[in-house]
């Protein structure tokens, strides 16, 4: 065996997280130990056109070093896009066509929803639903053809849906069941092992965890369904700059570390919480006791780093709370190294409580979040 055959096997034994480090690189002599950046928009090409070098829209080897990375976290093919969005509206397209519906989370991530109902005259009608609420998943299902759209932990209340128990309802009625993913990440929860027909993980939260970039993902392990969504992100544009997928590539390096230590100041920020005087209420997977015995089953390497909680006032002094840190940024979106968080009803279309604030766990020391968690909401009061 050559010394480069060996050192190949001796990956393939390794773990998944291992993998993640390597994927993407060569080891032939004087190879670069990070995959280069490759903006190119075209290729030299002759003869029988190749479809992965074709034209920058099908291909870019900056894409396919993230898709090798991606794809060992879910042990599935990966398809890059340049947003959540654009990955979502791709699957959307892609499993939509012979179905009359698409069912959704109630309390899933707002974009989703008005996307689904965007995408209604192309086939499709939204439904929403409780999925923990098993017997009425099964009603929906039963009305006639269609998609199981879940989302665990959900966005913003960070509900827990039973997958196995999903993916079971979802395949005797012969429905595809897709999984966005977004929170846990292919990381921390693997719904391809659970039943699932493909995950939708948007990159530009926990699996970056930079905040400095935009982009998505699907995975798959039905070649079917992998050539539709490429078709359709190649088709329809939605492609992801090389530049993007080199930074994504290089946080996703460092998620397992980011995870443990993200999760760690989430589950002690939500106890915290939940013992706090001006708190109504906590919602966090790891500490949601209806769900807590499922949320571990499926993520047992940790909880993520986003929660949420009801102040006990007004949305006015929720605001408050959130402009008075010092420590913690107001900002939406989640899953970056600095710690982040929000009153979601600020957002027109956003359903969630109008004192629910979500909050994001970074990687501070856990101590200097709880002082500033303390200082926010004794000054807001």
């Amino acid at each position: 065996m050559t010394e480069e055959a060996s050192a190949e096997a001796s990956a393939g034994e390794a773990s998944a997280e291992a993998r993640l480090i390597h994927a993407g690189t060569r080891r032939d002599l004087g190879a670069p130990a990070t995959p280069p950046l490759v903006p190119a928009s075209v290729y030299a090409s002759w003869g029988e056109p190749d479809p992965a070098r074709a034209y920058g829209r099908t291909g870019n080897p900056s894409w396919e070093a993230l898709e090798e990375a991606l794809g060992v976290l879910e042990d599935a093919d990966a398809v890059v896009f340049s947003s959540g969005q654009a990955a979502a509206m791709a699957l959307l397209l892609a499993l939509a066509e012979g179905r009359r519906r698409v069912l959704l989370p109630e309390d899933g991530y707002y974009n989703i929803r008005v996307l689904a109902d965007w995408l209604r005259p192309h086939g499709a009608a939204p439904v929403f639903v409780d999925l923990l609420d098993l017997g009425a998943v099964e009603r929906e299902l039963s009305a006639g053809p269609a998609v199981l759209w879940a989302e665990t932990p959900t966005n913003p209340l960070l509900r827990v849906a039973d997958l196995t128990a999903l993916a079971g309802l979802a395949a005797a009625a012969g429905a595809p069941l897709v999984v966005d993913n977004t929170v846990a990440t292919g990381l921390l929860q693997r719904p391809l092992d659970l039943g699932a027909v493909a995950t939708m993980t948007s990159l530009t939260k926990s699996a970056s965890g930079h905040a400095d970039v935009l982009l998505g993902a699907v995975a798959t392990r039905d070649e079917e369904l992998l050539a539709k969504v490429r078709g359709w992100r190649g088709v329809g544009g939605g492609i992801p700059g090389p530049f993007e997928s080199w930074l994504v590539l290089r946080g996703l390096r460092t998620l397992a570390l980011r995870a443990e230590r993200q999760s760690g100041n989430a589950l002690t920020l939500a106890g915290h919480l939940d013992q706090h005087p001006r708190v109504r209420a906590v919602h966090y997977p790891g500490t949601t006791a209806a769900t807590l015995a499922t949320a571990r089953r499926q993520m047992p390497r940790g909880f993520g780093p986003l929660l949420s909680f009801e102040l006990d006032g007004t949305a006015a002094e929720a605001d408050a709370v959130v402009a008075a840190s010092r420590l913690i940024l107001p900002a939406t979106s989640f899953g970056g190294v600095e710690s982040a968080w929000e009153r979601r009803g600020r957002w027109a279309s956003e359903t969630a409580p109008a004192t629910l604030i979500r909050l994001s766990a970074g990687i501070e020391p856990a101590a200097d979040l709880l002082a500033d968690l303390d200082h926010s909401l004794a000054a807001g009061g």
